[in-house]
């Protein structure tokens, strides 16, 4: 995590009429996959893990890695590179297993790096607007723009598959 990223104080936000926003903005986790910077809504995060070892389930979904023991129940893995259509990579010492919350499911998903938590205090971007692929586009529920830095948001609904 940047140094100075909880030292800042935030500035206040003021809406298209002047009037300042009071508690504006909204935590997200972000994750490298890749060279890009990705986003999830923080209250659906519930733990970030090390790389473990993950059980293959025949006949799982592509995206599916497979299954870890998380306190003694089962939780399936997605492969986010693979679910997003983003070239794979090696797994590094920086390879993490995000622990999210989606309706009733618990799902890890794959990253390369988690990054930060980060808090976006402006309107995020229509995905609809910068992506040209239909498909991808119901995985994005915005972008956001944190001082020039991008941070793509992700619709966990659609990409666990429960929507």
């Amino acid at each position: 995590m940047a140094k100075d990223s909880v030292a800042k104080k935030p500035e206040p936000v003021v809406d298209d009429y002047g009037v300042e926003e009071v508690n504006a903005g909204m935590q997200v986790v972000a994750f490298k996959l890749r060279d890009e910077e990705y986003g999830v809504n923080i209250f659906q995060v519930q733990e970030i893990h090390n790389l473990v070892d993950i059980t293959r389930v025949p006949f799982a979904a592509s995206f599916i890695k497979g299954v870890i023991n998380q306190r003694g129940s089962v939780m399936p893995v997605i492969d986010l590179k693979k679910r997003l259509g983003i070239e794979e990579t090696p797994y590094t010492a920086a390879t993490r297993i995000v622990t999210v919350i989606v309706g009733d499911l618990q799902v890890g998903m794959l990253v390369d790096a988690v990054t930060e938590v980060l808090t976006i205090r402006t309107k995020l971007v229509d995905p609809k607007k910068t992506v040209s692929d239909k498909a991808m586009e119901k995985f994005l529920s915005g972008i956001g723009n944190i001082d020039g830095r991008l941070v793509t948001m992700l619709n966990l609904e659609e990409i666990v598959g429960i929507s």
